[in-house]
């Protein structure tokens, strides 16, 4: 019998190279994280390999700090590199909806988006994790803050 992490790993698994995903995600859904993970992605172009994780940036599973969701993100690609050894970089990002009146697409050529991006932090294979949580906490640093959410996200 699959275990839920199997199982969660299997149905959020995308890119071009699922399986490689979904080991990534048998590692990160064998643990309870406080942001949702919605998506760990995988995609190769000749010998590239690079790592998605999408988190939800609403309903937290427990209340959050921003230093804590800076953890999280670092421990997330910690454990991508650990469990995808030919991955060159993993891209962490949050998403929340975008609410959408009755009757606009939300599919195809015309669809208007459902999702914006709330967080995002590149971070290339060889950082450290104190680095990590550097770069995703200065202003500078090289992630995507919505200064909005960060605001109203956290406590």
């Amino acid at each position: 019998m699959p275990s839920v992490a199997d199982l969660d790993a299997t149905a959020r698994a995308a890119g071009n190279r699922t399986d490689i995903a979904t080991t990534i995600g048998k590692s990160i859904f064998s643990t309870s994280w406080s942001a949702q993970i919605s998506q760990v992605s995988a995609n190769a172009v000749g010998m590239h390999l690079i790592v998605g994780v999408r988190i939800w940036g609403v309903k937290f599973h427990h209340p959050m700090t921003r230093k804590q969701f800076v953890g999280e993100v670092a421990a997330l690609v910690g454990r991508a590199f650990a469990v995808a050894p030919d991955a060159e970089e993993v891209d962490v990002w949050a998403s929340v909806p975008i609410a959408v009146g009755k009757g606009v697409i939300v599919s195809g050529d015309l669809a208007k988006p459902t999702t914006r991006t709330v967080f995002s932090l590149s971070v290339r294979r060889g950082e450290a994790a104190a680095q990590i949580v550097a770069r995703a906490s200065a202003p500078e640093g090289g992630a995507f803050w919505d200064p909005d959410w960060e605001r109203t996200a956290f406590q």
